[in-house]
């Protein structure tokens, strides 16, 4: 009896070593990375700067610039198996801490677009003095929010040699009419509902055109839908944000990602102001049916517990599959 009580345990610990293995190895990535800080007029930014494992001479380099929210460099590791992929293309890729995140000076609340623009431009500045960086080869990866940050980069950095925007971000005031009726919808609100919705933000866009303080907000406010003094700080910094005009500073190619289950952001309408602001030689489109906004898969996207597990276990498959190995073609082809 004891015998086998010893011969479960050992299979048990065998059989939980195996997946501690597994586990590991799946969050081993072929690149090296490096923890980098920079000092700037604005404070310290902190990051982290991948590089191919094995490259001699110069290689390019992919710049990062987030979407909204309190965004580390790694996005929580999510960025990994795409950096690893640039990697493998021969690509360094550069992604910094948001203001107040892991060590970064300041809080990204207080940040205008401007403001992150500056600081992107302030990291690709830094990366220009490396000796392992071709110049003449650093590029731009955004999502989402990031479609009002990179123009206003390319606008002072004229020497960008593409750009590549996910999901981006277009007018901030109809990007978020859109994303409240489909999210409301997909959550299963009635019309009624979603229409209320839509009249108490009506009322809160009033109180920001007005330049109204916080406590006016607060009068009119749902108790138990609130936006936090610094959200609303951080609105009124932004919410006037529209990329429609800035978009014709791209003078080098521009890949715009879609996803077909996108939410946040009206892809038909993006993809017609992309195709009118920016001249067709420069731009290529890339449309991924069943990605959503964050280009999850879209059996991940419905399901959180999913998700979770497959970036525990299987991180490399969270994405849409195609989407990784299209970005890498890219960057191959159209790279100066």
């Amino acid at each position: 009896m004891k015998t086998n009580i010893k011969f479960t345990a050992w299979i048990i610990t065998g059989l939980m070593l195996a997946s501690v293995l597994f586990v590991l190895k799946q969050h081993s990535y072929a690149m090296a990375e490096q923890r980098i800080e920079i000092e700037t007029a604005h404070g310290k930014l902190t990051g982290t700067l991948i590089l191919p494992e094995k490259y001699s001479g110069t290689v390019g380099l992919v710049v990062f610039v987030h979407g909204d929210g309190p965004i580390n460099d790694t996005y929580d590791d999510g960025y990994k198996p795409l950096w690893e992929k640039f990697a493998s293309a021969g690509y360094a890729s550069l992604s910094l801490n948001k203001p107040g995140i892991d060590g970064s000076s300041g809080n990204w609340l207080e940040q205008s677009m401007e403001d992150r623009a500056q600081e992107t431009i302030s990291a690709i500045n830094w990366a220009k003095s490396l000796p392992m960086i071709d110049t003449q080869s650093i590029g731009l990866w955004g999502a989402s929010q990031a479609g009002w940050v990179i123009p206003k980069i390319v606008r002072e950095v004229p020497d960008i040699a593409f750009s590549i925007l996910v999901s981006p971000a277009v007018n901030w005031i109809s990007q978020g009419k859109y994303n409240t009726r489909l999210e409301m919808k997909q959550q299963g609100f009635s019309e009624y509902e979603i229409q209320a919705k839509e009249h108490d933000n009506a009322q809160v866009l009033q109180l920001l055109n007005e330049r109204a303080s916080y406590e006016d907000y607060l009068r009119i406010a749902d108790s138990e839908d609130l936006i936090s003094r610094e959200r609303w700080t951080f609105i009124t910094k932004n919410y006037q944000s529209d990329a429609t005009e800035e978009l014709s500073y791209f003078n080098a190619p521009v890949h715009l990602v879609l996803g077909g289950q996108d939410i946040n952001v009206d892809i038909e309408e993006t993809e017609r102001i992309y195709r009118e602001k920016i001249p067709a030689s420069l731009l290529s489109v890339s449309y991924f049916p069943n990605a959503d906004h964050s280009m999850l898969s879209k059996k991940n996207a419905a399901s959180p517990l999913r998700a979770y597990l497959t970036a525990v276990f299987f991180p490399r498959q969270l994405l849409d599959d195609q989407y990784l190995n299209n970005l890498t073609q890219f960057i191959k082809t159209h790279s100066l």
